[in-house]
């Protein structure tokens, strides 16, 4: 009994391996043949594929490997049976029949379950790929892409700029506010990225001039105050502004992503590519689904309607709706703060959501990622965007606040924030370290101010506005 399981087994790894113990030959080196030729064809394509990782985001590589995955899991499970049969186990005693019948069938469907889970995994990725990244409607931004060329993927783009919002949308509000605001520019050749940061509560927003926007506010985002004496002409209600008035943009629906895209990018002095938009609270489920973060709380976290929510100071592997609430909680703090705490939990995912979490919690994942992403990045753009995530990982990610003392957000000096913009891609791109925001500021115009009565400009800020991602998170974890 012994031998014939070790046979069995070995025929599970070698093919063929079996009937050649049998005295089926043919049959075995056909087996092992046809064994070998796979295995060089995978490594074939391996060695020759360009971008294999982003080839294997593409609808056609994902359903032939679906496929690929059933029909060898039915074969290595056809072929456990069959070479057990060739075997001739009917030669061992009763006993030794049935333990090595069961054994048998055990490895038949063990061989199988390797298959069945790169079908089911695959499967579950391309269904969220699609469910994720799907061509806007003809009201939505149109989801331009560069020239691609075989050598250079981004027709000779430098960068690549993308707007990731997270907002505020849910059953109980209409429209959405975009309270957290991060324009990602990263380098396409070394993957070094500047993270800009933009507060929520930035006044006199200026649109690029010859926009509907622009026409509607020839002098910056003004609104009469809320009932309530809020303001509803922030930086974060311009989508939601946007969305809420279509006879600006001709009768066409759903301008607040596009409308958000160009300003941020006029703001900046660079061209948004894409956005992705998050659902903040999506995004607690999301590292549900990854088990958590550790986050070093560097003081008590109030939060709650009535203030009965804390998050207690120390190093605190918090759960995705405490991590929220301390990403978010304004209470004894403020906007800045709030800012700060944001890009703590974002370096903190970056950080912890290694392959092996990935992995064994993908499905958890794919289903969070799919209720917490909008985006209108084309799919096709997938299989480019993949090798610029892996160079992202080990790349230098730094980081700029435009918050005070750097900027005044009631009179933001929109000439600095681009200077300070501009230097910071440019220190991204030598690989070096920022200077000082004072040598920054220096090398941006200082151009004509206009002021609302009773505020004052910004002070010019010593620090350097560029820092790293996790910079002032408490502790390296």
């Amino acid at each position: 009994m012994g031998a014939v399981l070790g046979w069995l087994v070995l025929a599970a790894v070698a093919p063929g391996a079996a009937h050649l113990r049998a005295g089926r030959r043919r049959t075995g080196l056909v087996l092992l043949g046809c064994y070998a030729a796979g295995l060089l064809a995978l490594l074939a394509i391996g060695l020759t594929t360009d971008n294999l990782l982003g080839s294997l985001t593409e609808d056609s590589w994902l359903t032939a490997i679906v496929i690929g995955a059933v029909v060898l899991g039915l074969a290595w499970f056809a072929l456990i049976v069959h070479s057990f049969a060739v075997l001739r186990p009917g030669r061992l005693p009763q006993n030794g029949q049935i333990v090595s019948g069961v054994l048998a069938g055990l490895l038949a469907v063990a061989v199988v379950v390797p298959f069945g889970w790169v079908a089911n995994f695959v499967w579950t990725s391309q269904k969220t790929l699609n469910d994720i990244f799907q061509n806007p409607s003809d009201d939505e931004t149109p989801a331009a892409a560069p020239a691609e060329s075989p050598d250079d993927p981004w027709g000779g783009q430098r960068r690549v700029n993308i707007l990731l919002l997270g907002g505020d949308a849910d059953d109980n509000r209409t429209g959405v506010r975009t309270d957290s605001m991060n324009l990602a520019s990263i380098d396409v050749q070394s993957g070094n990225t500047v993270l800009f940061s933009l507060p929520r509560n930035l006044e006199d927003v200026r649109f690029r001039p010859g926009t509907p926007m622009a026409q509607r506010f020839p002098n910056g985002f003004s609104l009469p105050p809320d009932a309530g004496g809020g303001s509803s002409d922030l930086l974060n209600s311009v989508w939601e502004y946007a969305d809420g008035h279509p006879e600006l943009f001709g009768g066409k629906q759903h301008q607040g992503a596009k409308v958000l895209m160009d300003t941020i990018g006029y703001t900046l002095g660079v061209k948004v590519d894409w956005y992705a938009l998050v659902n903040m609270w999506g995004f607690a489920r999301l590292i549900d689904a990854i088990g958590g973060v550790t986050i070093n709380v560097e003081k008590d976290v109030v939060f709650g309607k009535y203030n009965e929510g804390l998050v207690k100071a120390g190093t605190r592997k918090l759960k995705g709706a405490d991590a929220m609430w301390y990403a978010r909680s304004r209470t004894y703090s403020d906007d800045f703060t709030r800012m700060r705490r944001q890009r703590c939990v974002l370096g903190a995912i970056l950080d912890q959501a290694d392959p092996a979490t990935v992995l064994t919690r993908f499905n958890q994942i794919a289903v969070a990622a799919k209720e917490l992403i909008r985006t209108d990045i084309p799919r096709r753009m997938l299989k480019n965007l993949v090798p610029l995530a892996l160079k992202v990982k080990d790349a230098k990610v730094s980081s700029v606040q435009f918050v005070p003392p750097l900027i005044n957000t009631g009179y933001p000096d929109w000439e600095k924030i681009r200077g300070i913009a501009d230097k910071a891609l440019r220190d991204a791109a030598a690989k070096r370290p920022a200077v000082a925001a004072t040598a920054s500021a220096q090398a941006a115009s200082p151009g004509p101010s206009q002021k609302k009565p009773g505020k004052k400009s910004a002070k010019q800020s010593g620090d350097d506005p560029a820092t790293g991602l996790t910079e002032g998170c408490g502790g390296a974890l």
